[in-house]
């Protein structure tokens, strides 16, 4: 009896100026399986057997794309986007277009095989010894990348990010086996939060500046446009405070994570001031109508999510902005 053989379709189009893209070549790692997109940007590779593959796209001129796929029915992987190598709009946001405009939010509902995710917990610490654990995020979230060489984008694997160790932990759909990617190796990355249901954002420090020096570590882009709103996630551990004779404190060391959060200018970063005054300076010709704005609405200046919706209502004015998130998260 013959394998079940199936088809996989796709359209390519340019991020830059939404043309269809043509001549693409489209593989399957280690495989003769491929295809080349036509005129209107179409590719089919058809007679393709169940199994889990890597999806690969090149085209001159453009940035290289890699997918993990998992093929057990016809897949139409809807629109992939694409951009011109160096691309750039200028608009001083934090995210580069590749990003901003990447396939994840097509990932929800016209990539079926993308679909799904565990909450895989991290190996929790020695208790004895140290409690908690260094990750962003405990959970495993599905995720684009992308990388600083070529520009490539890797889709289709779920990953989550060791804050202490500037690494990236990366595994397939149904697959106990993880790879680290080293955070330098990563321009950008976008996740789709496995409990909130949307996608974040973050941006690598060493694209950054902090007087005049870039960072190691990733920032999380909460509001993007000409001036963005972004924080970092830092942990430290609080040292064991027990003691002994009196049997009080607590027995154990514990890892304390905190926010820190920045407003970007000309990718320099500068950490939200805490007085009123300072504050409200760094809207420039607009911080008297930013004043007037938060004493209206009843915000409290020492909240961060009062400094999301200011920094939402400030970028709003100018042109193209889009949000990136509808309230801020805070875990």
């Amino acid at each position: 009896m013959n394998a079940q053989q199936y088809t996989i379709k796709g359209t390519l189009r340019n991020g830059a100026n939404d043309e269809f893209i043509s001549g693409a070549v489209i593989t399957l790692k280690e495989t003769a399986f491929s295809g080349i997109s036509n005129d209107v940007g179409v590719f089919t590779i058809e007679g393709v057997f169940e199994e889990k593959f890597i999806l690969n796209i090149q085209v001159n001129g453009f940035q290289s794309y890699q997918s993990q796929i998992t093929v057990s029915e016809d897949l139409n992987l809807g629109i992939i986007t694409l951009f011109p190598f160096g691309y750039e709009d200028g608009s001083g946001e934090a995210l580069q277009k590749t990003i901003r405009a990447t396939n994840v939010a097509e990932l929800f509902s016209k990539r079926p095989n993308f679909i799904g995710g565990h909450s895989v917990f991290g190996i929790p610490p020695d208790p004895k010894r140290l409690i908690g654990n260094f990750y962003l995020d405990t959970k495993w979230n599905k995720a684009s990348i992308l990388l600083y060489k070529d520009d490539e984008i890797i889709e289709g694997y779920f990953v989550r990010y060791n804050i202490n160790s500037n690494n990236f932990e990366l595994r397939a759909e149904d697959s106990d086996e993880a790879t680290a990617i080293p955070g330098f190796r990563i321009r950008n990355i976008v996740w789709v939060d496995s409990r909130h249901m949307v996608p974040r954002y973050f941006v690598n420090g060493m694209d950054l500046r902090d007087e005049g020096v870039p960072i190691a570590g990733f920032f999380e882009v909460l509001v993007d446009g000409k001036m963005p709103l972004v924080r970092r996630t830092v942990a430290t551990i609080k040292e064991s405070n027990y003691n002994a004779a009196l049997m009080v404190g607590n027995r154990n060391d514990e890892i304390i994570k905190r926010f820190v959060y920045y407003y970007i200018q000309d990718n320099n970063l500068f950490e939200i001031p805490k007085k009123k005054k300072k504050f409200f300076q760094i809207f420039g010709e607009k911080s008297q109508e930013m004043e007037v704005f938060a004493k209206d609405n009843n915000m409290n200046l020492r909240e961060p999510s009062t400094w999301f919706n200011l920094f939402t209502h400030y970028n709003n004015k100018f042109e193209g902005f889009k949000p990136l998130l509808p309230d801020l998260i805070d875990n």
